[in-house]
């Protein structure tokens, strides 16, 4: 992948803030990393939507619990995402499915 590319993804400061100082001036991880831990989580929110949707609608589980279970898949040590990854992965899947 291109230097070009990749300044071209716009991460959002959604994200960005995960990766922040306290004061959230300040990035604590460098930036490639940043860009590569976004494009996973956005990869796995988007791949989530027909899943989520299935239990919703076929299984007939509620929004809130869907996101609740996808949110908990992801907080365990294995998932490869952090705990505010997880949170962030569910409220994307939240917002790709209008369910905000």
């Amino acid at each position: 992948m291109s230097d070009d590319h990749e300044n071209q993804i716009l991460i959002p400061e959604s994200f960005l803030d995960l990766h922040r100082d306290r004061t959230r001036s300040r990035l604590r991880t460098p930036i490639a990393e940043v860009r590569a831990r976004y494009e996973a989580c956005e990869d796995l929110a988007q791949q989530l939507v027909a899943q989520a949707q299935h239990i919703h609608f076929d299984l007939g589980v509620s929004e809130d619990e869907v996101l609740m279970r996808m949110e908990a898949g992801l907080q365990t040590p294995d998932s490869g995402f952090t705990p505010d990854e997880a949170v962030w992965v569910a409220r994307r899947l939240a917002e790709l499915l209008q369910w905000d």
